[in-house]
């Protein structure tokens, strides 16, 4: 260390402590004050005050011994330190040029002491005005701290807290902050709810069960909740299941009785209701629907049985050209059968009613046969001799009416001219005469006719020759 510094004030004179009386006497309590100087009297006063041998008890700044201070306000004055170090360094260079010119007197010596002062005054003053005190809550944890931020957004930057989309801050990022003001974080949890059969997932910022069906607006009375309501919600969420009370209506053996229920299902409200479903029993909604609040539910008393019952397949009918029948003519070959099919129906009698049968199982007991006919192709002739010039139409008119599907009551004549069927098929025809053509029944006739005269027709026979 340089002798400079501190040589120098040993070349000052000591005071007489009545010389100091003195000075203090003649210039007041201002020059005696080390604040103002310090005995900063005329150049006379001060040679004479030399002589009376007063001890100077006079100490640099920084010689003296700092105040003892606690670790908050050592913190404080630090911080404040590093934002004015350039206002100190020029302080001391101040300081050092006074201490090496020893004939300045005490005025000199004080003057560095007050400016550090007035530098740390200064800083101090700007470090409080910046430092805010400020209770942070995050998601229930409160705790009071000091920042340098200047809004909200600041503050949860600095702290370290991340928001994200369904967190709530109150107030809101961005809000300016002083001192003394409170600021609140509520983390945002999911959860997976499903009420009165809905599901869907949404944000709460509760802690618990029962807080959070309270921000949602769901109705807890008489409610069933499938956890504990004081149960926490953790930052993961939970998944909850929550039936609120429902007014339901249970129409029963002409009686109708309503409750007020939370069941999950339309049979629970039933069983509730203290209605009992036998057999075949149901209700008029579906038994595992989700009951809602005013629906009146009716009971289905069901008896029943079942019925069979035999029905007939009709056969197709197949038809073949044949040359040696006369066009127009059509013979059965072989007759068609008809199959069988049996059908099995369920009998249901619903509330006393009897319900349509419902068909159920059906199986084919006789497969159906078809039907061959013949069709004739062979060109009608256009006469017969010996028999053409006759009144067949009024022989027609007198055996069958005119009318070529005629048959006797006994079932053995049939056509316009009553033939039986053995002397049908004689004279060439096929099958039953009522089922050929018009003209054929009158060829057959006129060949008739022809072999055996009217002698066929006892009683209309005259009819032939007018």
């Amino acid at each position: 260390m340089s002798n400079s510094r501190y040589e120098t004030y040993e070349t000052y004179k000591t005071y007489d402590t009545y010389e100091a009386h003195t000075a203090y006497e003649t210039y007041g309590p201002a020059c005696a004050d080390p604040l103002y100087g310090g005995f900063d009297a005329p150049p006379g006063d001060r040679q004479r005050a030399g002589t009376l041998g007063y001890q100077d008890t006079y100490r640099p700044a920084y010689e003296v011994p700092p105040p003892r201070t606690s670790r908050a306000e050592a913190r404080a004055e630090a911080r404040a330190a590093a934002r004015t170090g350039s206002h100190r360094r020029s302080a001391r260079r101040r300081k050092t040029r006074y201490a090496e010119r020893p004939g300045d007197g005490s005025m000199r010596r004080l003057l560095p002491q007050a400016l550090v002062v007035a530098f740390l005054a200064g800083g101090t003053t700007a470090f409080v005005a910046k430092d805010k005190a400020i209770e942070l809550n995050v998601d229930g944890k409160a705790r009071t701290l000091h920042t340098f931020a200047d809004d909200v957004t600041e503050l949860l930057a600095e702290e370290g807290v991340d928001i994200g989309a369904h967190d709530v801050v109150a107030p809101r990022p961005g809000t300016e902050i002083t001192s003394g003001d409170q600021v609140a974080v509520h983390y945002g949890r999911p959860v997976r709810l499903t009420l009165d059969g809905r599901r869907s997932q949404v944000w709460t910022t509760a802690h618990t069960v029962e807080g959070a069906l309270r921000q949602l607006g769901v109705r807890q009375e008489g409610a069933y909740v499938s956890t504990s309501r004081a149960r926490r919600i953790g930052r993961e969420g939970l998944a909850l299941d929550v039936r609120t009370e429902r007014t339901v209506t249970i129409m029963a053996d002409g009686r109708a009785r309503t409750v007020r229920t939370n069941a999950a299902t339309v049979r629970e409200v039933v069983e509730e209701a203290g209605i009992t479903l036998r057999g075949q029993d149901t209700t008029s909604v579906p038994q595992g629907s989700f009951p809602r609040d005013g629906q009146t539910v009716t009971v289905l008393r069901i008896t029943g049985g079942r019925e069979v019952r035999e029905e007939a397949i009709p056969f197709q009918v197949r038809r073949a050209d044949d040359p040696a029948l006369f066009r127009g003519t059509e013979v059965v070959e072989e007759a068609g059968r008809p199959g069988l099919r049996r059908i099995t129906y369920s009998l249901r009698t619903v509330n006393g009613v009897r319900q349509k049968p419902r068909r159920i199982r059906s199986e084919v007991v006789r497969e159906p046969l078809p039907q061959l006919v013949k069709v004739g192709t062979k060109p009608l002739p256009e006469s017969v001799q010996g028999a053409d010039h006759l009144d067949w139409q009024g022989l027609a008119a007198c055996e069958s009416g005119g009318r070529p599907d005629a048959v006797d009551s006994s079932g053995t004549y049939g056509g316009l001219y009553q033939f039986d069927t053995h002397t049908w098929q004689s004279l060439g025809g096929k099958g039953r005469p009522q089922d050929a053509p018009a003209a054929e029944q009158t060829y057959r006739a006129k060949k008739l006719y022809v072999r055996r005269g009217a002698s066929p027709w006892p009683h209309c026979g005259g009819r032939l020759h007018g």
